[in-house]
């Protein structure tokens, strides 16, 4: 039992800006820490839940709502996903060969191309945040804990780009299996309760992260030789915009039809 305490609470000391108790990282309280991770996704999903709720019973404008839906899980994360966002967007399109595009990842400063991805990335998740209702508000909190299923089932399952680094040691200290297989019932109990949600939306809501994990796959190998934390930090950010891009979409549809 305490075993696994600390393996969630490495885990969320590590993935959110939640306080917790503090260890040392070492192989046992490790190797289970994926298995941790979507819960910081169930967290940011029920956060974000009521702070809507909050911001319709108050009668806050749709864009403070937005807003504030928007900045939820930057917050509860700390961030740390965003920073792979915008590194990975500079070593894309530096168009260089991969030893170099895996230095540019490395490299601290933001460059031109990370400064406008993440300026068009909030405003596109703002402006889809704003339109959020009640439906769909329950199919993207639930989609915080499926892109964090897809990452933790992709760090024990593809290649690493380089045997060193963050991503690596939680590879390489981790129960494989274990993870694999709990980080696949996350993705089965999200995908289920987005189709009990709404058929339709939830439907079109999985299929757009299918297919950002795919491109995270395809992507990842042919640019880089791997994954590493910056690049899972990238299909992270990019699975929860396309899940809420689709969702609002979806909903969309379902009024047209």
């Amino acid at each position: 039992m305490k075993t696994f305490f600390q393996n969630w609470a490495v885990s969320f000391s590590m993935y959110s800006k939640i306080p917790m108790p503090h260890f040392e990282w070492n192989n046992d309280n490790m190797k289970y820490s994926m298995c941790f991770f979507p819960l910081v996704g169930v967290v940011i999903g029920f956060v974000q839940m009521w702070a809507r709720y909050f911001c319709v019973h108050f009668h806050m404008s749709q864009a403070f709502t937005g807003v504030i839906l928007t900045l939820i899980p930057v917050v509860i994360s700390g961030g740390i996903h965003l920073d792979g966002l915008l590194d990975t967007a500079d070593a894309l399109s530096s168009n260089q060969p991969k030893e170099r595009k895996l230095e540019i990842l490395k490299d601290s400063h933001a460059g031109a191309f990370a400064i406008i991805t993440g300026v068009c990335y909030f405003l596109l998740d703002f402006a889809f945040m704003s339109e959020v209702s009640w439906l769909t508000v329950y199919i993207i909190a639930v989609g915080y804990m499926v892109s964090r299923g897809l990452s933790g089932f992709a760090v024990v399952t593809f290649k690493c780009a380089k045997n060193s680094g963050l991503v690596a040691t939680f590879s390489d200290m981790s129960q494989r299996m274990v993870v694999r297989v709990v980080s696949l019932i996350y993705v089965i109990i999200g995908y289920g309760l987005m189709i009990f949600i709404s058929p339709l939306i939830g439907g079109i809501a999985i299929l757009a992260s299918l297919l950002v994990f795919l491109y995270y796959r395809v992507m990842s190998y042919r640019q880089f030789g791997g994954i590493n934390g910056d690049l899972a930090g990238f299909f992270l950010q990019i699975c929860e915009l396309a899940i809420v891009m689709a969702a609002v979409v979806g909903e969309k549809i379902c009024y047209l039809s």
